[in-house]
């Protein structure tokens, strides 16, 4: 009610090349994040890259407004506190939806918190401003991901027969495929009797 107006107004108003640097300045501080999630993951080759990614976007990118590391042929990869938790074998726990912060689950949740203290932003220095900046920052940031999800999910709701189902369905799948990185347990998959 309130996110998708404010972001299709912000879809509007904003240039193209604006809101690519936005996107590109967001990214980089979620690399921050994926760098740290990374060495909790003892993915220490993922680490090294990702830490490559951050220090040239941050130098030669103008504080990651531009992303000179894929320009350069460089992969982005994402990791959160929630893969972390599932990593290491937390369960995820019922899935819900709350208002503003979307779909979700306990271990999700708690992850969100978890990279909320690890990104930069909480870190901006002491000074009188430090809450401002970084509301500001999260407020921005948060209308900026529902923009980049208008399309899907207004797809998502002409098409789908139960839109509460598809998005939970999708989130499910697309949690678990990133806590495997992509990879699938063949010994998980339903036995297919023979046809003959």
């Amino acid at each position: 009610a309130v996110m998708k107006p404010v972001a299709k107004t912000y879809k509007s108003v904003m240039p193209d090349i604006a809101e690519k640097g936005v996107n590109n300045f967001f990214n980089n501080l979620k690399d921050v994040v994926t760098v740290i999630n990374d060495l909790f993951q003892f993915k220490i080759h993922h680490a090294a890259n990702d830490a490559g990614r951050v220090l040239v976007n941050t130098t030669a990118g103008i504080l990651g407004l531009i992303d000179v590391h894929s320009m350069s042929g460089g992969e982005r990869r994402k990791e959160d506190f929630g893969q972390t938790l599932g990593v290491y074998g937390v369960g995820s726990g019922p899935y819900i939806f709350l208002p503003i912060l979307g779909p979700g689950n306990p271990r999700d949740l708690l992850g969100r918190a978890g990279d909320a203290v690890i990104n930069p932003v909480y870190w901006v220095g002491s000074n009188d401003d430090e809450d401002d900046i970084r509301l500001g920052v999260t407020l921005i940031s948060g209308i900026h991901a529902r923009e980049n999800a208008l399309e899907l999910l207004e797809e998502l709701e002409n098409t789908s027969v139960d839109y509460y189902a598809t998005v939970r369905s999708l989130y499910i799948q697309n949690r678990e495929s990133e806590i495997k990185n992509g990879t699938t347990d063949i010994d998980a998959l339903p036995e297919i009797d023979d046809l003959d």
